[in-house]
């Protein structure tokens, strides 16, 4: 049977597996398939097929073949079942229903086939969605108990089941004694077929008012060891092939998530197996090929599956004003306008107002302590347009931008009452913005989720406000507080706030926001980013005698450092030394005619992490392989000359061409050099 099929509207395949009937089916969509009966499941794609055995309605992972390399993942079956819900369920026939949609999962997602399994016993039910994009290599679960089962944590403690054994005694070619196995809350049960494995444990850190390193990685080679970690992502890859899985959550990190885990990942070296636990969150395992840059690309597939590139929509440079310290107290419609004229002559793509716009005074005005999260209880017409700042409204706004082919956007905070009871009443003032004044980009702060119902209602939120809109709406959550969904919670929304820095703080260095971006690439798409550069000449008397002070950066660099994200100009544009309107807008234009194609590519971190005295860069190859552009950076050291050899690249003989900055650049045997003459500068290219 092959269907197309919109989600929203169909139901494209339908069949009931009893225990005793051996009926089997299956549906097709743009290279994505799914075959079941009575005894298994099988779902792929043309890059990865896996299959599941189906008993009493559990299923147990069979295989896991990356159909790239024919590699088969899976030396044997799953220990246990998995997805399951843990705990000793009980033995009962279920009756299992197995649906099929597909199309567009919302209107800023790829085209999927979906597949749902409903099994239903006596006294325990569940239900299992599986989602295959085609060009994804994995295919991501989402399992659903209607059981009393507990999380992970409360399931087994950190010493409990297969994942600790009895102390050592000591005798040689004795079998050590083991705890009698559990079973186990887990999401999947791979017992991996290659011997030589590196097991990675990838921390990411959001709150960055607090903290600045966000990317921790800690390596196993697990030959006997059994542990227990936490975490949304982890990676297991041969070191002798660069082969390997990914397994990636999508949920709010594990400090944030409203419902806690003792651990998400189990790990049993001795015999090869990976449990990964969770359920209630959607989770995917990718297969790659090609060590890191590989697994990069395959991760950035994956997200982009989740929301897709729009080059109409998506990677704009954005202005905000908040990063000058000024607060609320310059917000005006005289002072936006200002701001409006001048982010034109700078290449601006967004003007957006921060807090200050409304009527409501928030706990961050300059005028008094106001309120934070529970708006409405302070002021009913809390997010009305101020009436003295903006007499007129923010049409005018609105409509100064669009004259001068740009977008106006603005900050908002969903209320945080009773677990985000006035969700649909917040999500409605921002369609009306939408829909009535224009209004397509916005900042979401101020979110406090400490319940799975706030947590469920804010994605309730976002998802009327993209459906009302058609995915017209980005929005820049941030990630700066609070406990919020930060990377991967609500991966479909937009472009991450990743952090405040200000020089009035003694707390904006470029090269650290740098290394920020080159280190977060490694797993979060930096289309998913948005990343900031300062106004340099603020507060320079805070960096007195620093050699990696901001204004020691030319602006082009600032903005160079940060344009293979989301770039933010976080400061008040009309407020800008003339050295701004010089010397950026010939490379913000460079910049726009290649970022259909730098967006559009696998973009791979290269050089050395940034430290502020090393050469590095980002580097972004055309899915053919046959292109790419590169911004490569001279920090503060003495070399004046560096090469490096661009991942994933052909070798078909390309050229390469300098499209901005001082100095020049050859290319041989896929090797790009790079002479910069001066410290701290870049050299921007394309190599085709």
């Amino acid at each position: 049977m092959k269907h197309r099929a919109y989600f929203s509207t169909t139901l494209v395949a339908l069949i009931v597996l009893p225990a005793t009937l051996a009926l089997a089916d299956e549906v097709e969509f743009k290279g994505c398939y799914a075959q079941w009966n009575d005894k298994g499941l099988t779902i792929g794609n043309t890059l990865v097929e896996r299959q599941w055995s189906i008993d009493q309605g559990l299923l147990t992972p069979v295989s896991f073949r990356d159909k790239v390399t024919d590699r088969e993942w899976l030396r044997r079956p799953g220990r246990q079942p998995a997805p399951h819900p843990g705990g000793n369920l009980v033995a009962e026939p279920r009756s299992t229903t197995v649906t099929s949609k597909s199309g567009q999962l919302s209107p800023v997602e790829a085209e999927s086939l979906v597949i749902d399994m409903v099994s239903k016993g006596a006294t325990t039910s569940f239900s299992c969605r599986f989602q295959v994009f085609p060009g994804a290599s994995g295919i991501t679960v989402t399992f659903k108990p209607n059981t009393s089962s507990k999380t992970p944590g409360e399931n087994v403690g950190k010493n409990e089941g297969e994942g600790a054994k009895a102390q050592p005694s000591g005798l040689e070619n004795n079998q050590e004694p083991k705890k009698p196995a559990k079973t186990l809350d887990a999401i999947d049960d791979l017992i991996l077929s290659i011997q030589h494995l590196r097991f990675t444990q990838v921390t990411l850190m959001d709150q960055t008012d607090h903290y600045n390193d966000l990317v921790h990685e800690k390596e196993w080679m697990p030959l006997h060891s059994a542990f227990d970690v936490s975490g949304n992502l982890f990676h297991v890859e041969n070191p002798v092939t660069g082969e390997g899985l990914v397994f990636l959550k999508l949920a709010p990190l594990p400090h944030a998530r409203p419902v806690k885990n003792a651990w998400d990942a189990r790990v049993l070296g001795q015999g090869r197996r990976v449990i990964f636990a969770g359920h209630g969150y959607a989770s995917v395992v990718l297969s790659y090929t090609g060590g890191r840059p590989g697994r990069i690309a395959a991760l950035q597939d994956y997200q982009r599956c989740i929301r897709t590139f729009d080059a109409k929509r998506d990677a704009r440079f954005l202005s905000n004003t908040w990063g000058d310290r000024s607060a609320d107290a310059r917000v005006s419609e005289d002072f936006l306008m200002k701001e409006i004229e001048a982010g034109s002559r700078l290449g601006v793509d967004v003007v957006q107002v921060d807090d200050g716009w409304q009527k409501g005074m928030s706990g961050n005005s300059a005028f008094g302590k106001g309120a934070w999260g529970e708006f409405y209880a302070a002021d009913p017409e809390f997010w009305s347009p101020h009436p003295k700042r903006f007499p007129n409204g923010l049409k005018p706004l609105v409509e100064a931008a669009e004259a001068k082919g740009m977008k106006f956007g603005l900050w908002f905070g969903p209320d945080s009452e009773k677990e985000m009871k006035h969700w649909e009443r917040d999500a409605d003032l921002l369609i009306d913005c939408s829909l009535k004044e224009g209004i397509e980009y916005i900042k979401i702060d101020a979110v406090e989720m400490p319940t799975r119902k706030a947590e469920e209602n804010l994605r309730k939120f976002y998802d009327k406000i993209l459906r009302a809109s058609d995915g017209r709406v980005v929005f820049d959550p941030d990630a700066t507080a609070g406990l919020r969904p930060s990377y991967f919670g609500s991966p479909n929304v937009g472009p991450i706030f990743v952090e405040n820095r200000y020089s009035d703080w003694h707390k904006y260095w470029p090269h650290l926001t740098l290394r920020n971006l080159w280190m977060l690439a490694d797993h979060v798409d930096p289309l998913r980013l948005r990343m900031e550069f300062l106004n340099n000449q603020r507060n320079t008397k805070l960096y007195k005698d620093d050699p990696l002070a901001p204004a020691l950066y030319a602006p082009d660099t600032l903005f160079a450092s940060i344009m293979f994200s989301n770039p933010l100009g976080w400061f008040e544009i009309s407020n800008l030394p003339q050295e701004y309107f010089e010397k950026l807008p010939p490379l913000v234009a460079a910049w726009k005619n290649e970022r259909e194609a730098i967006f559009s590519g696998h973009i791979i971190p290269i050089g050395d992490a940034p430290d502020g005295v090393v050469w590095t860069g980002m580097s972004s190859v055309s899915k053919d392989r046959k292109s790419a552009r590169i911004v490569v950076f001279r920090e503060l050291n003495d070399a004046s000359e560096w090469s490096v050899k661009v991942p994933l690249l052909k070798n078909l003989g390309q050229k390469v061409t300098v499209l901005s900055g001082p100095g020049t650049a050859s290319l041989k045997d896929g090797v790009v050099t790079a002479k910069i003459p001066e410290k701290l500068q870049y050299i921007f290219l394309r190599i085709d």
